[in-house]
């Protein structure tokens, strides 16, 4: 690592499942051997002249998954799973506000394709702690043929509004259809990771031909 003229090296922390970017820090290499020995982001503060662990206050500690390093060896991305919000504000990153000429305002809550994962992990916890009146956890007790009918009546109303080509509609049924979908990765044992990694095999794939 090429740590800069004060022994440090700028740490950059993002959410392992969602990859949203949560903070930003600074490592020395004690802290960076601490974190890798431990597996909590462990940073150094410049303002208190001392190594630091996320979380060792608040307890919203951040559960190490990868190190990477970039080309020039001079940053790190850390990425985490983290067991609450990354800022002191009590947001989730300490990224959550925007430029709006010389005023600082809330950043607009976009969603993305993050999305998916916070979805599927509302779905698993129904599955795992169920809630009264809950939807989710209907499909769930009715079993896989119930849940496997709605998949394909979510994929023939997805058809249909296709056909009438009206955008919010084709938005809905689509949203029906993969919600539906995640219902029955989350019942067989999958996850949206495993579709991503499939897909990332075959984009492999095109590249070679």
């Amino acid at each position: 690592m090429k740590f800069d003229q004060n022994g440090l090296i700028p740490a950059i922390v993002q959410d392992a499942a969602t990859r949203k970017v949560l903070m930003m820090a600074y490592m020395n290499e004690e802290s960076l051997k601490l974190t890798r020995e431990t597996g909590k982001a462990t940073f150094f503060s410049r303002s208190r002249n001392e190594i630091w662990v996320k979380g060792e206050t608040s307890g919203n500690y951040q559960y190490v998954e990868d190190i990477l390093v970039d080309c020039d060896e001079d940053c790190l991305l850390i990425t985490v799973k983290p067991a609450g919000p990354a800022c002191h504000t009590n947001h989730t990153s300490c990224f959550y506000r925007a430029m709006e000429g010389d005023a600082l305002v809330d950043a607009p809550d976009r969603a993305d394709s993050n999305i998916l994962n916070d979805v599927f992990a509302i779905i698993c916890d129904r599955r795992d702690n169920p809630k009264e009146g809950s939807y989710t956890n209907y499909l769930f007790d009715k079993g896989i043929d119930k849940i496997l009918k709605k998949v394909g009546e979510e994929c023939a109303e997805t058809i249909i509004a296709s056909k009438n080509n009206v955008k919010d509609e084709i938005a809905l049924e689509a949203s029906d259809l993969i919600y539906h979908l995640m219902v029955m990765l989350c019942d067989r044992g999958l996850t949206p990771q495993d579709l991503f990694d499939e897909l990332k095999k075959r984009e492999n794939k095109d590249k070679q031909k």
